[in-house]
């Protein structure tokens, strides 16, 4: 039931194989292989986007919040780590998450990431047979919400790959900015992390301006990335989808608490031995 809420028409995502199917994914690809993000504009329907951003409002209020003394990989702040180390440069993140668990299973963002059909677009974008849905119990989708005066401050994503839309805009601010690869599954590459942690990586930086409703796909393991300090009387709300090349992952217990306060069953039982798709740091 796609079509209740994609704009099919433009994006056929339920035609695997049809011309227009084919070119939005030869697109995607392009763009993820040069720059690490696609953004697809009005994925969702237009008529839509009050209801998408309604939806979001209303559970909004149910989000952790904590602010708290973090560094881009998210690793505990008295980590010991050599001198000069990117990770110990720390900032402020005043953002807060909304669990998978706490978001109704008839919303527009829940039925979107449960759709197998959606699923298998997301897949042939990033190039691979399939992808699975993230095995943690809160943030396989969550809302992420930015208030008024706060950010979200430059980290790494613990997953390989991200899906996001912005469901509500703040009046200023609040500017989505990366460093397209900055790293690889290889390599950490401290040295362009430090310089642009520490101001001098304006050359690493690129901008985009998101839109409810607009769809993005963006390497977030891979490429630094955060959200500039939200000004005037309105959050910003970010839906993000997690999918993973490999089933089982389940985010860090420490992780788990730093973003959503609590832990379940699942993270206890993961600990020591969750599924990686790397050996990067968190």
């Amino acid at each position: 039931m796609l079509d209740q809420f994609v704009d099919t028409d433009r994006y056929p995502i339920d035609k695997p194989g049809d011309p227009a199917w084919q070119e939005e994914i030869d697109r995607t690809r392009r763009e993820l292989d040069t720059v690490g993000c696609r953004v697809i504009p009005d994925f969702i329907r237009p008529e839509l986007h009050e209801s998408l951003r309604r939806e979001g409002a209303d559970i909004a209020p149910l989000a952790y919040y904590e602010t708290e003394i973090v560094n881009a990989y998210n690793l505990a702040i008295d980590t010991p780590l050599p001198a000069g180390h990117p990770g110990t440069t720390t900032m402020e993140r005043g953002n807060a998450f909304v669990a998978y668990d706490r978001v109704p299973a008839d919303a527009i963002i829940r039925r979107l990431y449960t759709d197998p059909a959606f699923q298998h677009f997301i897949a042939s974008c990033f190039g691979l047979p399939r992808v699975h849905e993230l095995a943690d119990p809160l943030s396989r989708l969550c809302l992420n919400v930015i208030n008024p005066g706060k950010s979200h401050p430059w980290h790494f994503d613990t997953n390989e790959f991200t899906v996001s839309m912005v469901t509500q805009t703040p009046e200023s601010g609040g500017e989505f900015q990366f460093c397209p690869n900055i790293r690889s599954a290889e390599a950490e590459n401290f040295h362009d992390v430090r310089a642009v942690l520490a101001g001098r990586g304006e050359h690493l930086i690129r901008r985009l301006t998101l839109r409810p409703g607009d769809l993005q796909l963006f390497k977030g393991r891979y490429s630094l990335h955060q959200v500039s300090p939200v000004r005037g009387a309105l959050a910003r709300h970010t839906a993000i989808f997690a999918y993973t090349e490999q089933p089982g992952v389940v985010g860090s217990v420490a992780r788990t608490r730093q973003l959503f306060g609590r832990v379940l069953p699942e993270h206890l039982a993961a600990q020591g031995g969750a599924v990686r798709v790397d050996q990067l740091l968190d």
